[in-house]
Formats: C-alpha cells, structure tokens, sequence
C-alpha cells in the first residue's frame, strides 16, 4: 500500500509524542509485528514487541527527550529525520546528540506501522559529553548501566556496546573525501572511490548509477557528518533543497559497500 508524504509524516510524528508523554503502550503500539529498533546504528538491533518493550524501559522511559528537528525527507515509504536529540539524563545532566533518524513505514492491518527505525547518531561522542559532565554524571551512568542489566541482560549490554566498534575516524574522512568529490562534480574521483562493487540506491532501493548520482550532489555542499557503526550518514544542500546519504562501509580493505541518496519526490 502506498502511503502520502502527510501520511508518513503523521506516523513518524507519534513516536516523539508517546515519548514525551512516556505513553509505553502508544510508542511500542507504533511499530509492525515484527518491528525492529536499532539505536545507535551499529548496536544489536531489538526486534519484535518484547525486545522493543525492553529498549523504551531502558533508554526512553526514565529520562526527557527533546527531538529539535532541522528537516525532514520523505523517500519512498522513509522518512529520514535530520535533528538534534536533547536527553535530559538528570537535573544536572543534559546531553544533545547530533543523530539522523531512519524510519521505514510499512502497511499493517491498522494502519501504517514502524517497521524499522534506525538512529544514526555517535556513541563514542556522546560518552565523552557524558563525561565532560564530571560527577553529576556518575550517579547517572550507575542507573544507565543497572538499567541495562536488569532490563537487557549481559548480553543486551554487550549488544549496546557494539554501538562503539564502527569504522571511526578512517571511515569518516573516506567519505569526506567522497561528499567532496561529489559536490565538486568530479566523475572520475568518484569512480575511483566507489569502485564497480558499490550498490547506489536512490532511496533504499531503486538503483542508481554514478552519474545519476553526481547529477544530483554536484554543486551541493555537505554538512553534519555522522559515524555510527560502520555506516556514515551525512546532510546535503543545494539552493534550499535537502538530502541526506548513508554510506554503509566495510572494513577490511575499508570501502564504501553502499550508498544512498534521500530527497523528497525522488
């Protein structure tokens, strides 16, 4: 079933309704039977209504989320969130977090439903804010972590470090190097930093060539660059109009294995 732009746009709106209101039954209730969470990218995913249960009580439930939105792209049945999370942990304890959010809506009996959110957002760096916080964040980071156990289990918190072995910084300036060459409309360093290997999506699955993808990025500039787990996301824009990518990497040799472009009316 195919869905409009208000449609999807109203559906992903839910999901910081209920978690601003801590509606644990409404935010859960937004996704498709087998729904999956996986926040951040590169962290083990939570599929299905128990798991998902599990990752609100731990990481929705006890703190206030702020969702500061720059913009939003409707590809397709996704919406890709450029914004600003603010996580207030403690009185004392604010972080905000620079993130891309990937919603992919499905068709379920009662209407569109979650079937994957994706949060693309830096761990490493948001431990070292979490840090930088100095004691007030020690009672904090207590409760974060006996939340994890007690809701997750060992293995749930092994799962959520995982968020933590991405392909860094080599990672990022690969793909700088790529944004670059992009918008500078260079063709042949494209190529060459692409490979014949790499799948280009328009969206997450309508295939793209090179040239398609250059006719769309030259001329643009990028900005917000994110590393979560071995996938960078990055914001492109040219005379006010929007997109976001995802570079999904492999490490061994380090090569771009995937790239998609979203923009609105694709």
């Amino acid at each position: 079933m195919a869905f409009t732009r208000d449609e999807l746009l109203a559906t992903v709106e839910l999901s910081p309704q209920a978690a601003g209101a801590h509606d644990r039954q409404g935010w859960v209730g937004l996704f498709a039977a087998g729904g999956q969470v996986e926040d951040p990218v590169g962290s083990r995913p939570h599929r299905g209504a128990v798991q998902i249960e599990r990752f609100y009580d731990t990481f929705i439930a006890p703190r206030d989320i702020t969702f500061h939105r720059d913009a939003d792209i409707v590809a397709g049945s996704t919406v890709i969130r450029d914004l600003e999370l603010e996580v207030v942990m403690s009185p004392s304890v604010t972080m905000r977090i620079p993130a891309y959010l990937r919603y992919a809506v499905e068709s379920a009996p009662a209407g569109p439903r979650i079937g994957q959110l994706q949060a693309y957002w830096e761990l490493p760096s948001m431990i070292g804010q979490f840090a930088r916080a100095g004691l007030g964040a020690v009672p904090v980071g207590l409760r974060l972590t006996g939340a994890l156990l007690r809701n997750q289990g060992p293995s749930g918190a092994l799962g959520f470090a995982k968020g933590l072995d991405g392909v860094g910084r080599p990672g990022r300036r690969l793909v700088a190097g790529l944004l670059d060459d992009l918008c500078a409309g260079d063709a042949v360093a494209v190529q060459r930093r692409l490979g014949t290997g790499t799948v280009i999506c328009a969206g997450d699955d309508a295939p793209m060539n090179a040239s398609g993808l250059l006719e769309r990025t030259a001329g643009a500039t990028w900005r917000k660059p994110i590393v979560s787990g071995s996938s960078v996301a990055a914001g492109l824009e040219d005379a006010g109009r929007r997109a976001v990518v995802i570079a999904d990497l492999a490490r061994r040799p380090l090569r771009v294995t995937r790239f998609r472009y979203y923009t609105d009316a694709m």
